[in-house]
């Protein structure tokens, strides 16, 4: 399995914009084929930094992903809304 961690730093005054929109596709992309858990987290002393945590069956599961029209939506969008360049982790669970 396949944890995926992404950091993100949103600017301030776009952190709720994301919040929102991400509670409109969590439960879309926590039900692509392959995917156990999407959960999002967010910093307590900086609220401009979440990060998402997701299982993946499979690395090709979260290749498909990143390939969909489902991605093709919602990253063009987060992205947009960035103060930094995100970090990213895929890490294998043991």
């Amino acid at each position: 399995m396949i944890l995926r961690l992404v950091k993100m730093t949103f600017k301030q005054e776009e952190i709720t914009n994301f919040l929102e929109y991400f509670d409109t596709v969590q439960n879309d992309i926590a039900n692509m084929p392959g995917v156990i858990h999407v959960k999002l987290y967010q910093d307590t002393k900086n609220p401009n930094i979440v990060f998402t945590h997701s299982i993946w069956l499979k690395e090709s599961y979260l290749d498909d992903y990143r390939n969909s029209k489902l991605f093709g939506e919602v990253w063009p969008k987060t992205k947009a809304l960035f103060a930094e360049k995100p970090i990213a982790w895929s890490l294998t669970l043991k």
